[in-house]
């Protein structure tokens, strides 16, 4: 087989842990091309010859694996997300092992599945893919205060970030879903492909990365501590429960998303945080993203 891997030195911990996969994977007549960044390059570089490997591994954090599924779209080419960043939460969705020897073995027995991605388009024409969620306000300046935290904290740097940033930017929001007008307000708008986030919580009831559709969460609330029981909620979903969600959220689907807001929010999409604010407008690629997954995700998705 060959590989091509993309290795983000600068994700989570840097501690190598791709090196000890490809000791696990190689076999005789193997071969491997490595191609490293510490989050500067550009990455389309990497990738011109994605082609000619029979897969990518994305080595890094959820937007290290975003960033090249996007570049990839709609090719064909199987992509394996290698959990190295600090939340890893696509590996989490698509009940990917985390250990480095059974990771060389699903790689091996290349099995693959196709799952939609969001597109999100600034208004300078400026454009992100992101496979979990994507949005702006609250989520964002989460991600943003957690940044300088997460290389010692890891996931715990979430929940910091959460308490120390109680009182979020409160805004009108106007949302555009598939033609229809919808005006709301709160602190943020999530759009939602894979639905796990951190310490397991799923944002909605259902997981459903492939019927072509978003789930638009806006948190209604006008401070962090209005979240606090759709968090018990969440957690409730966990056993199978399936609570009904608090008035904190309010949620619609669709397929086409437009979302603007007064006074605007930051925007994040799979963690990363730009330097915009909204205005922004974001599509569904339906079964853009092909990955190598495990029998565990096969049975979950198919």
């Amino acid at each position: 087989m060959k590989l091509l891997v993309i290795n983000n030195m600068a994700s989570g911990l840097g501690n190598g842990a791709v090196f000890d996969y490809l000791r696990s994977f190689l076999e005789d007549g193997d071969e491997v091309v490595i191609r490293s960044t510490n989050g500067t390059s550009d990455l389309r570089a990497f990738l011109h010859d994605a082609d000619h490997y029979d897969v990518v591994v994305a080595s890094g954090g959820d937007g290290t694996v975003s960033t090249v599924t996007y570049m990839l779209a709609d090719t064909g080419i199987p992509i394996l997300p290698f959990p190295s960043g600090t939340a890893n939460l696509l590996a989490t969705n698509l009940e990917s092992p985390l250990e480095t020897h059974a990771l060389a073995s699903m790689t091996r027995s290349m099995r693959t599945m196709d799952f939609d991605l969001g597109e999100m388009e600034l208004p300078d024409g400026t454009t992100f893919g992101f496979m979990l969620m994507a949005g702006a306000g609250y989520d964002a300046t989460i991600m943003k205060s957690a940044e300088s935290g997460k290389k010692y904290l890891g996931q715990l740097a979430y929940f910091t970030s959460a308490v120390t940033n109680a009182l979020p930017q409160f805004s009108s929001i106007t949302l555009e879903v598939d033609g229809q007008r919808i005006e709301t307000e709160g602190v943020g708008v999530l759009l939602v492909n894979f639905s796990k986030i951190q310490f397991d919580i799923s944002v909605i009831h259902e997981n459903e990365p492939r019927d072509g559709l978003f789930d638009i969460v806006v948190l209604n609330t006008k401070d962090a501590f209005g979240l606090i029981p759709a968090l018990f909620t969440a957690l409730l979903d966990k056993g199978g429960d399936f609570p009904a969600r608090t008035g904190a959220f309010e949620l619609f689907r669709g397929r086409e998303v437009t979302v603007v807001a007064d006074p605007p929010l930051v925007i994040q999409h799979d963690g990363e945080v730009e330097q915009a604010t909204t205005p922004f407008r974001a599509s569904i690629l339906p079964g853009a993203a092909r990955y190598v997954v495990s029998d565990a995700c096969m049975k979950l998705y198919d």
